[in-house]
Formats: structure tokens, C-alpha cells, sequence
């Protein structure tokens, strides 16, 4: 049974524990959404997949924050976004409006058509190749941190990457077709 002064005193470590939580949400949200956006291509599902991530890393802070909970939750996103692959065994990557910018450019539309152009070439590969391209290039983890974050060797990385990579050039070789009038 536990007395008043203990009851009190785990009031502050629990205080403490969410303050930190709430801390690593507020700096970590941006980057998450912007990988996840890169993972399934719809502002929606991303957004639905960082709050899941964010609830299972909620669920296991204690040992999450002791090692690199950024880290933590990007396995977690892998994995629901692994998950909600399996389910619907089917993808389409639409490029959204509201796609999380990394830095401002002055040029609109230069910002559109890039993001257009990045989603088709994405739309391309496949979940695996997409998920070790988004990681390694646009989210910039070391080859080492991907294998880590999937569950794979770093040999794998390197030779799917090599392939995703050829594809994506040859796809954003092409010319692109010009309009009729």
C-alpha cells in the first residue's frame, strides 16, 4: 500500500515525464510529418500516422527517451506505415497543397512543380525502396540509422538504394511532354 508522501512524489516524475513528452513532440511533430508525407503521399494519412507513432512512443517513453526518441518514433512511423501497407496492399501517391516545407523558396511555382515532379518519381518504387530512399536522402540518416530503423542490413540499404536511385534518375531524366493547344 502506498502512503501519501509516495503518491506525491510520483505526481512530479509523471509531471516531468510529460513535460519532456510534450517537449519532444512540439520539436520532433514537423520532421515526422515530413517523413511519413514522404512514406504514403496524402497529408491525411501522414498526419493519422505521426498521431499513432506519437501515442506508441507515448506508451513506451520511459525506455524510448532513455536512447534517441526521435530514433524511436521514426521505427515506430516505419512500422504503422509497414503495417497500413500490408492492409491495403495498394498505393497512390497524390501530390497535396500542404506538403510540409524543409526551407522557403521564393518561386511558387518552382515549389510545385518540384514536389509534383518528386511525387511521381516516389510513386515509382516500391513501399521498401521508397521507405530507404525517403530515410537515407530526404531525412538524411546515415546508411547505418536506415538499417537500424527497418530491421535490415546495411548492405541491403546500399544495394536498394543503388536501384532506387537509377530509377529515380531515369525517371527525372525524361523530358517532360509538352502541352498541346
Amino acid at each position: 500500500m502506498l502512503d501519501d508522501t509516495d503518491a506525491d512524489d510520483a505526481e512530479p516524475d509523471r509531471h516531468g515525464r510529460d513535460a519532456a513528452f510534450t517537449a519532444f513532440v512540439e520539436q520532433s511533430s514537423p520532421t515526422l510529418l515530413r517523413t511519413a508525407w514522404f512514406l504514403c503521399g496524402d497529408a491525411h494519412r501522414a498526419e493519422e500516422l505521426v498521431q499513432h507513432a506519437l501515442v506508441r512512443t507515448y506508451a513506451a517513453w520511459s525506455s524510448a527517451s532513455r536512447g534517441d526518441p526521435l530514433a524511436y518514433a521514426r521505427r515506430v512511423l516505419m512500422n504503422l506505415r509497414t503495417d497500413s501497407w500490408r492492409r491495403r496492399r495498394r498505393e497512390v501517391l497524390s501530390a497535396p497543397e500542404d506538403l510540409p516545407e524543409a526551407g522557403g523558396r521564393a518561386d511558387e511555382h518552382t515549389v510545385t512543380h518540384d514536389r509534383d515532379e518528386l511525387v511521381r518519381a516516389l510513386a515509382l518504387l516500391t513501399p521498401r525502396q521508397r521507405r530507404i530512399v525517403v530515410l537515407r536522402h530526404l531525412v538524411g540518416l546515415s546508411e547505418a540509422e536506415v538499417a537500424a530503423a527497418l530491421g535490415v542490413s546495411v548492405g541491403t540499404v546500399k544495394s536498394t538504394t543503388h536501384r532506387s536511385l537509377a530509377t529515380l534518375r531515369a525517371a527525372l531524366s525524361q523530358p517532360e511532354p509538352q502541352e498541346t493547344r
